[in-house]
């Protein structure tokens, strides 16, 4: 396992149209409503790091805050670059040493083929050894589920959040047909990758109005471009089965979290989930759902982490309470 800095250039399309340096006047003009994107841009690129996981793959992630290391794990379409992530990064490093990658295939990190879970448990652990070692781990929906299956298979945690992993426990009415994962190969392997974002949105219960509108917002954009990784997740989830066997396997300190306003099913998973990993709790975020706030994600995090963390540890959590 490797790092590195990055040392991309700066986009050609922030530099084509500039004026000549000797014209400081138009310089000034031509700046002017390019400074946020270049700042963003210049800042993006100073912060992305690479370390390198055990098949050669490249994954990206970046570092903010100050504290105990804390690697998040994004769950299907999440990036680190959009307005979601980057609030989360922002809230949770007002007590954490945050590392939030780009899982395999998205983003800045890299796709070697052929894909598999075991790969994906390698780029998680090579993104803890970067974190010191043996870091907190926060996971949400199936990320939680990829984060279970690392603790599972091994990779060293201090203690593991896993929220509302996405199982299906008995037979709930809204459960993802069958061969969901069949479908969203298919629609991807034709490179219908809008079609396979709806269809991915349509089985985790967006309204198709909602659908409709989200299609015209920046989020939609992204969703498509990792519109590829959404059968690697499905592949992370095993028909979404509840793994007891596997689960009764971890040895990592485990929270399971579940939001107070979340579906039924979700419940029952998180339930389950709690019951059956060996000395797992079970927390209730209060008045959230399956898209948890940052704000309301970082309290319960500090209190559940702070209960596991050695007293007079240097890596302290909560420190700025």
């Amino acid at each position: 396992m490797t790092t590195s800095m990055t040392t991309e250039p700066i986009r050609p399309d922030l530099i084509a149209l500039s004026p000549a340096k000797s014209d400081a006047p138009s310089v000034a003009r031509w700046m002017r409503p390019r400074r946020a994107r270049i700042r963003q841009h210049w800042r993006s690129v100073m912060a992305t790091k690479f370390v390198t996981s055990a098949d050669g793959t490249r994954i990206a992630y970046e570092t903010m805050g100050q504290g105990a290391p804390l690697v998040f794990v994004w769950g299907a379409l999440g990036v680190r670059s959009s307005p979601f992530a980057k609030g989360m990064r922002e809230e949770l490093a007002k007590d954490f040493t945050v590392f939030d990658y780009d899982r395999r295939g998205r983003g800045e990190s890299g796709d070697t083929k052929p894909y598999a879970v075991a790969r994906e448990v390698e780029d998680l652990r090579a993104v803890c050894e970067a974190a010191g070692g043996r870091p907190y781990v926060a996971a949400t929906s199936s990320g939680a589920a990829l984060a279970l299956e690392a603790a599972a298979s091994g990779v060293p945690m201090k203690m593991l959040a896993a929220h509302e992993p996405p199982y299906m426990v008995g037979n709930p009415k809204d459960a993802p047909d069958p061969d969901y994962e069949q479908k969203v190969n298919e629609l991807i392997a034709r490179g219908k990758r809008d079609d396979a974002v709806k269809y991915f949105m349509r089985t985790v219960g967006v309204p198709g109005p909602f659908i409709l509108v989200m299609r015209f917002m920046p989020f939609w954009k992204d969703a498509v471009a990792a519109a590829h990784t959404l059968p690697y997740d499905a592949a992370v989830m095993h028909g979404f089965a509840f793994p007891e066997g596997r689960l009764r396997e971890i040895r990592v300190p485990t929270v399971v979290l579940v939001g107070g306003s979340t579906t039924p099913t979700l419940r029952a998973a998180a339930d389950a989930t709690a019951r059956t990993v060996p000395g797992a709790t079970e927390r209730v975020i209060p008045k959230q759902n399956h898209a948890v706030k940052p704000a309301a994600l970082r309290p319960v995090l500090v209190e559940s982490f702070r209960a596991s963390t050695d007293t007079g540890s240097p890596n302290a959590v909560g420190r700025s309470a």
